[in-house]
C-alpha cells in the first residue's frame, strides 16, 4: 500500500474513533438528551470554582428540583464523578460535578492560602470547596427549597471531596444557628472518615453533634488504602478494614454494635448508614455497587420528593457505556499522533526530524550469552520498580536509597575503569559508553542522595513532585545500566550510538522538538473540540487526557525536563531492544511496553494480590504512592507504543521522546493538584 494512503487511512480511522466515541459518550452523559450538560464557573469568596452542571430538561425556575453536588478527591477532577453525576441526573436530580479549588478548572485566590508550606496550601482548597459550591447552588432558581427556605440539596464527595462534604455539613449547621436556614438536607461521603477534618476542628463527636437531623451516610471500603483504620494502626494502612466495628463509627451511628448497610435513626431525628463494599479507595468511583449505594441513599434521603424524580432501579446504570466509548475515543487519540507526525514531517524544516532509518539488528549472541542478555534486560526493566517504594515513600536519606547512592558511585567507578581499559585498547565506542556510565552514575548518586522538588512554591504539584523524584532516579538507573551493558557487551558486537536512535544533529533535535509541539497542540485542539461539542474527554478510569487551563503551563515547563530525561532514556532502551530480527511486529510492541511499564505492573499485582489474599498489602505503607501507579501503567504503556511506532518512522529517538514528555507532562498536571496562587 502507498505510504501516503496508509497514513491518511490511519488518520481517518483515528478521527472516526474520536468522533464516534465522543459523540456516543456525550449522548450517554446527557441521558440521551434528557439532561443538558454544560461547563460552568462562578466566583466565590475564596476564588473561582468550575464544574459540569447536569440539568434535567424539566428543571427550571418554575420547576425547581432536588439538587446534589458531587466532587472528587485529592489529585482528581470533576470527571471522576461521572458515574454519580450521570446516574443521579438521569433520575431527575440537578447535579453539579465540581472541580475543587486548584483542581481541574478551579483556582483558589492567592490571599486565601494559609502559608507557603504544604499544609497552608493544602487545607484551604478542600475545607472551603464544597461549602462555597453549596452557597452558590442554593441561590440558583432551579434548586428546590422547602416551605421554610431550607435547601433540598445533597452533598457527596470522594476522599478529600468527602472531607470537603463533611466540612460543608458542619458549616451549614453552624450557619443555621445564625440564619435559621439549612442549605443542605443530606450528605454521603465516599472514602473518607474524620481523620483530616479533625485538623479543622470537625472530629466525629463534632460531626455527630452538628448533624441537625440530616440524612447522612458513608461508603467505607474494606480495602481502602488510607482511611477507616483501627486507631492502633495509622502508618501501615493498606490492609483490610471493618469500619463499623470502630469506636468512631459507633459514635457517628450512635449505636453500640452497628452493622454495615443498615439504616439507624439518630437522636436529632436524622438517619445514618455506613456501606462497606469490598473495594479499594479509587475503586469507589468506578463501581456499579458504590454508584448503586449513592442512588439508593439519595432516593431515601429525598423520599418526600420522589414524585419529582424518575423511578429507575439502582441497578439500572449506563455510566459504564460512557467510559467504554471514551475509551474508544482514547484509542483514537493515541492512534492520531503517528499519522499527524508523519504528515508534519513532510513539510519544510520539519522534515529534518527524519533521518536514515535504523537498520534492523541481527543478534550475534546465542546460547548462554542470549540467556544472560535476557536476564539483564529483565533486571534493567525491574530496577525502577524495585526502588519505587524506597524512593517515593522513604525518600532521600532512607536506608535503601542510601544503598542506591552507593550502587551509583560503584557504577561510576566501574565506568571509570572501563574508560581506562577501552582507551588503552583504542576502542572509541566503549570509551564513549564508559564516559556516559560515569556521567549517569555521578548524577544518580547526586539525585538519589539529595532531597529534590521540596520547594512547594516552585514545585507546585506535590504528588507530581513525588513521581518526578522517582522518575529522574529511574531514568538515571536505566541510563547507568544501559551504558554499562553497552560497554561490557554491545560495543564488542559493533553496536553504535545510531543503533540506539541517538543522532547528534542540532537541526534534527530542533526539528523533532518542533514536530512534537505541533503534534501535541493538534491533539489537544481535537480534545478541546470534543469537550465543546460533547463534554467528553479521552479516558479510562484514572487515566485521562482532559482539557486544561493555560495557568498550569508554568508548572508544565518546570517538570518537563525531568520527564524528558526519562522519555529520552526509555526511548533509547526501546529502540535498541526492539529493533531486532527477533522483535519484529507485535512482539516488539509488547517488549516495549514491558520495558516501560512491566516492573510497575508487577509491583501493582504483588501489592494488591497480597492485600486481597491476606488482608495486608505487600507494602502496607504505600497508600497514595500505590494508587498513583494505577494510571502510570497505561501512561507508560502508551508512551512505549508511541516510542516504537515513531522511532521506526523518524530514524531517531528525538521526536518520540519530546512528544511523550510534553504529552504526558501536560496530561499528568491536568489531572492533579496544582497550587496556582492566582
Amino acid at each position: 500500500m502507498n505510504t501516503n494512503k496508509k497514513t491518511l487511512r490511519v488518520l481517518c480511522l483515528a478521527l472516526v474513533l474520536i468522533l464516534l466515541g465522543s459523540a456516543i459518550a456525550g449522548l450517554i452523559n446527557s441521558s440521551f438528551t434528557g439532561v443538558k450538560v454544560s461547563r460552568i464557573s462562578f466566583e466565590t469568596a475564596n476564588g473561582e470554582l468550575s464544574g459540569l452542571l447536569y440539568m434535567p430538561k424539566d428543571a427550571s425556575e418554575s420547576n425547581p428540583k432536588p439538587t446534589i453536588i458531587v466532587t472528587h478527591g485529592y489529585l482528581n477532577s470533576a470527571e471522576m464523578q461521572d458515574a454519580n453525576a450521570i446516574e443521579l441526573s438521569r433520575r431527575g436530580f440537578v447535579v453539579l460535578a465540581l472541580d475543587q479549588y486548584d483542581h481541574g478548572h478551579s483556582a483558589l485566590n492567592a490571599e486565601n492560602y494559609m502559608s507557603d508550606d504544604f499544609l497552608g496550601m493544602w487545607m484551604p482548597f478542600w475545607v472551603n470547596s464544597m461549602n462555597d459550591a453549596v452557597t452558590y447552588m442554593y441561590e440558583q432558581p432551579y434548586v428546590l427549597k422547602d416551605e421554610n427556605g431550607n435547601g433540598v440539596i445533597g452533598v457527596t464527595g470522594h476522599s478529600m471531596g468527602g472531607f470537603s462534604s463533611t466540612m460543608a455539613l458542619a458549616m451549614d449547621e453552624m450557619q443555621y444557628a445564625e440564619t435559621g436556614v439549612r442549605k443542605i438536607m443530606a450528605g454521603l461521603t465516599e472514602g473518607s472518615d474524620f481523620s483530616y477534618t479533625s485538623f479543622a476542628q470537625v472530629d466525629v463527636a463534632t460531626a455527630d453533634a452538628l448533624g441537625g437531623g440530616r440524612v447522612m451516610g458513608k461508603v467505607a471500603a474494606q480495602y481502602d488504602e488510607f482511611f477507616f483504620n483501627d486507631p492502633s494502626e495509622t502508618v501501615n494502612t493498606v490492609r483490610h478494614k471493618d469500619y463499623v466495628s470502630t469506636d468512631e463509627a459507633k459514635t457517628w451511628l450512635e449505636q453500640s454494635a452497628p452493622e454495615a448497610n443498615t439504616w439507624y435513626d439518630t437522636a436529632d431525628g436524622g438517619k445514618r448508614i455506613i456501606y462497606q463494599p469490598a473495594q479499594t479507595h479509587p475503586w469507589n468511583h468506578f463501581s456499579a455497587e458504590t454508584t448503586g449505594y449513592a442512588i439508593s441513599f439519595y432516593m431515601t434521603a429525598f423520599a418526600d420528593y420522589v414524585d419529582m424524580l424518575n423511578d429507575i432501579e439502582p441497578s439500572s446504570q449506563v455510566w459504564q457505556l460512557k467510559e467504554f466509548f471514551e475509551l474508544i475515543a482514547l484509542i483514537g487519540f493515541v492512534l492520531l499522533f503517528v499519522p499527524v507526525v508523519t504528515l508534519i514531517t513532510k513539510l519544510p524544516f520539519f522534515k529534518e526530524a527524519v533521518t536514515e532509518k535504523i537498520p534492523v539488528r541481527v543478534s550475534q549472541t546465542s546460547g548462554a550469552g542470549k540467556v544472560v542478555g535476557i536476564v539483564a534486560l529483565v533486571i534493567v526493566a525491574l530496577l525502577p520498580a524495585i526502588f519505587y517504594t524506597p524512593l517515593v515513600d522513604g525518600g532521600a536519606g532512607s536506608t535503601v536509597v542510601n544503598v542506591l547512592t552507593c550502587l551509583a558511585v560503584a557504577g561510576a567507578v566501574v565506568g571509570a575503569v572501563c574508560c581506562f581499559v577501552s582507551a588503552k585498547a583504542g576502542n572509541k565506542a566503549a570509551r564513549n559508553g564508559s564516559l556516559l556510565a560515569i556521567l549517569s552514575g555521578v548524577c544518580l548518586a547526586l539525585t538519589s542522595h539529595f532531597a529534590m522538588y521540596e520547594n512547594i512554591t516552585f514545585w507546585s504539584a506535590p504528588a507530581v513532585s513525588d513521581i518526578a523524584y522517582w522518575t529522574i532516579n529511574a531514568a538515571l538507573i536505566s541510563f547507568l545500566a544501559t551504558s554499562l551493558i553497552f560497554v561490557i557487551s554491545k560495543a564488542k558486537e559493533g553496536v553504535k550510538l545510531s543503533d540506539y536512535g541517538v543522532v547528534c544533529s542540532a537541526k534534527t533535535i530542533l526539528a523533532g522538538l518542533c514536530t512534537a509541539i505541533v503534534a501535541v497542540a493538534a491533539g489537544y485542539l481535537v480534545l478541546a473540540l470534543m469537550d465543546v461539542l460533547f463534554k467528553a474527554d479521552f479516558r479510562i478510569w484514572t487515566f485521562a487526557f482532559k482539557t486544561w487551563d493555560v495557568n498550569i503551563l508554568p508548572a508544565v515547563l518546570k517538570y518537563l525536563p525531568t520527564f524528558l530525561l526519562f522519555y529520552i532514556v526509555s526511548t533509547v532502551s526501546i529502540t535498541v531492544n526492539t529493533n531486532t530480527e527477533g522483535t519484529k511486529g507485535v512482539k516488539g510492541y509488547f517488549l516495549a511496553m514491558f520495558l516501560n511499564a512491566g516492573g510497575i505492573l508487577i509491583w501493582l499485582i504483588r501489592q494488591y494480590g497480597t492485600l486481597f489474599a491476606t488482608g495486608v498489602a505487600a507494602h502496607p505503607e504505600s497508600a497514595l504512592s500505590g494508587i498513583v501507579l494505577v494510571a502510570m501503567v497505561p501512561t507508560l504503556a502508551v508512551a512505549a507504543i508511541l516510542s516504537r511506532a515513531l522511532y521506526k518512522r523518524m530514524g531517531n529517538i528525538w521526536t518520540p521522546a519530546f512528544l511523550n514528555a510534553i504529552l504526558m507532562t501536560i496530561m499528568t498536571l491536568a489531572n492533579t493538584t496544582v497550587f496556582l496562587k492566582v
